[in-house]
């Protein structure tokens, strides 16, 4: 029987997430996240179930991951895509912690400049992610 959550994106972070999180169990991690049924985390993690909004916040923080990443994995797997266009128009993009240190870099490096994306400069960043 197909899980209808299997193949999203939220499914595939949440297990690869468990599996860095060890030693820390799955029962802890929901535990942690205040989910009643310590199996939801494997619910989640195999897409049996989708992960209710209102516990993005606490299950982040249990998985020690960025919660703005969690929660527009969670919009997506819920099919949300039409709230989340509106939250990228009322709010802007949103950015992961982790872009916010990206960026910073990049503007550190280029001397706050706003340097143009250039060819060149598109291939240097691809190089780094080997894309």
């Amino acid at each position: 029987m197909k899980r209808p959550y299997e193949d999203s994106e939220l499914a595939d972070f949440i297990a690869k997430r468990v599996l860095q999180m060890k030693p820390k169990s799955q029962i802890d991690i929901a535990r942690e996240a205040g989910f009643p049924n310590p199996n939801f985390v494997s619910m989640l993690k195999s897409g049996a179930a989708k992960l209710p909004l209102d516990r993005v916040l606490a299950l982040a923080n249990a998985l020690e991951c960025d919660p703005r990443r969690l929660f527009l994995l969670a919009l997506r797997q819920q099919g949300l895509e039409t709230e989340r266009d509106a939250l990228d128009q009322i709010f802007g993009t949103v950015v992961t912690r982790n872009e916010v240190v990206w960026l910073e870099e990049l503007r550190d490096a280029s001397g706050r400049t706003d340097p143009t994306l250039t060819a060149r400069s598109r291939t240097a960043l691809r190089a780094i992610f080997s894309k």
